[in-house]
């Protein structure tokens, strides 16, 4: 049987278009899997590895089925962290983004009062982490009536984390004929507990986790003391010379002791862990992703939510002390059919944790010596090549689909009772215009963002310079986010 592509689902046409801007070509395992049956509303439980490609196993379905018109979220997805909250959002806007389908993210410490403003305009998805959903929940600011769609996803990292309480508080307050979609690496006992209490006759499915095995990502340990590891980071970046390199250390301390090292050799080279603010944590993780530095220097809490086609070394500076955490590290490297590698430093100390990750994942990580000086020296001229150019990044999705869109900033919003309809009825009236070309429609207090989709960005622009909207001039220009 040839494989299906994404074509072959009844998908619409909208979503078909965003998928093929997106360069999701065919359906990866847990895709192919997920998504007939989600279509058609089962409830489901799936233990599928990170890198799968699940956030689009359900993203798909939950874009396909929403109904634009409806303004209160029709979709909860909770996440165990604020990044892998950003980042499902970011996936969902990409999916839906020509469907004109509206995600956003609510998470702890970012001001309560803007995320509110943000779920009193029309919502479709709201991503979350459960604190903050419950936040919202008990302060009326999140109305989930609507809501036909439940998605738990790394189920096992929340239920790890101390959250069981909130997500069955929030479970409880879900409209009952919804459809639940639980999603997780490993099914630990409390998991599946959660699932048959609240789920109905839900369908098993198991992706043979891959991930864990080796054959896209190819692992290697080499034994070093404590006090000899940076010389050996340095030495084994120059040999291996990656494209771009994650290095995960245990503790925030050893991030910046080794952010301050190989940005003292001129390394291309940023840092991000627990103790750094949210918007500057963001900002890195940006960063990472257009290709602004090459080495990211990084604690467990930035292995969920890298979602970075390309990443082609994974350096573990630390071993972890939790063998699921080597997974998910490592899988970061080897994503969506690309090869990766990852390498591990162990002191002797660490020697049980790599035991215990070895039983875990199945097989031994094969160990290898040092890089030789020779080696070293060998390499030394092609990596000072490399780490001065500034790093390719060849398929980052959200500029691919956002490269046929503008977003115009207007300078009048509710105060001036503008709606969605005004922005709609004058812009489609512009020849060469239809509704087709708009997008997503932000009306804040004082100003409102308007995306204008398939390339008509300048045409519109040039146009509503001299055209009021229900008879008020307002001032328009690009927008800079």
């Amino acid at each position: 049987m040839s494989k299906k592509g994404f074509e072959d689902y009844n998908l619409s046409n909208e979503i078909k278009r965003a998928l093929a801007v997106l360069k999701y070509e065919t359906p990866t395992e847990v895709q192919s899997e997920v998504l007939p049956l989600a279509l058609e509303n089962h409830d489901l439980v799936v233990k599928s590895q990170t890198g799968s490609g699940k956030t689009a196993s359900y993203g798909i379905p939950i874009c396909e089925m929403i109904e634009w018109e409806e303004r209160k979220p029709q979709a909860l997805i909770l996440t165990p962290t604020r990044e892998l909250a950003v980042q499902v959002r970011e996936d969902i806007t990409n999916i839906g983004r020509l469907k004109r389908i509206k995600a956003m993210a609510v998470y702890g410490k970012e001001p309560f009062s803007k995320q509110k403003e943000e779920l009193q305009q029309k919502t479709h998805v709201v991503v979350g982490t459960p604190g903050r959903v419950m936040d919202h929940i008990e302060r009326g600011t999140l109305v989930l009536d609507k809501t036909k769609y439940l998605i738990i996803d790394e189920a096992d990292e929340m239920l790890n984390m101390g959250f069981v309480d909130e997500v069955e508080a929030i479970i409880k307050e879900l409209p009952l004929n919804r459809v639940t979609m639980v999603f997780s690496a490993t099914l630990p006992k409390d998991v599946e507990n959660l699932c048959y209490k609240y789920m109905k006759d839900p369908i098993n499915i198991e992706i043979a986790s891959t991930g864990i095995t080796t054959d896209t990502i190819e692992h290697r340990l080499i034994n070093v003391k404590e006090d000899e590891k940076i010389s050996l980071l340095k030495d084994v970046t120059v040999v291996e010379n990656p494209e771009s390199c994650i290095i995960f250390c245990r503790t925030k301390e050893h991030v910046d002791t080794v952010f301050s090292e190989l940005e003292a050799s001129n390394y291309s080279c940023e840092r991000i862990h627990g103790g750094l603010e949210q918007e500057d944590r963001f900002a890195v993780m940006d960063g990472f992703k257009m290709g602004n530095f090459r080495y990211l220097i990084a604690t467990d809490v930035a292995a969920r939510g890298i979602d970075i086609d390309n990443v082609s070394l994974v350096i573990n500076y630390d071993v972890p002390m939790e063998k699921e955490s080597y997974v998910h590290r490592t899988g970061r490297t080897g994503r969506v059919g690309n090869k990766g590698k990852a390498i591990t430093f162990a002191t002797p100390y660490e020697e049980k944790f790599v035991k215990a990750i070895e039983r875990y994942i199945g097989f031994e990580i094969p160990k290898v010596e040092a890089p030789s000086p020779a080696e070293v020296a060998r390499g030394k001229a092609a990596f000072e090549e490399k780490i001065s150019g500034r790093r390719v990044v060849r398929n980052n999705k959200t500029a691919r689909i956002n490269k046929d869109i503008m977003k115009l900033h207007f300078s009048g919003g509710k105060k001036k009772k503008l709606r969605a309809v005004d922005f709609v009825g004058t812009i489609a009236k512009i020849p060469g215009v239809t509704a087709e070309d708009i997008g997503i429609i932000t009306i804040q207090e004082n100003l409102s963002y308007v995306d204008i989709l398939n390339g008509k960005g300048s045409l519109v622009l040039q146009a509503m310079e001299n055209t009021p909207i229900k008879g008020k001039k307002l001032k328009v220009s690009k927008a800079i986010k």
